[in-house]
């Protein structure tokens, strides 16, 4: 089975530890956004009800 997670091959341009701290920044962002929207939607709830 191929091996698709081998940096070997991505050549010059593409810093690998760079692209990791992409990839944590956006599930960083997709983590504490969902948190925000949950809690907005939840003080909107909480407003409307009482």
């Amino acid at each position: 089975m191929e091996n698709t997670h081998d940096t070997d091959d991505w050549g010059e341009e593409m810093d690998s530890s760079e692209h990791g701290n992409t990839y944590n920044l956006f599930l960083g962002l997709i983590k504490w956004g969902s948190v925000a929207v949950t809690a907005i939607l939840g003080f909107l709830l909480f407003f409307v009800y009482f």
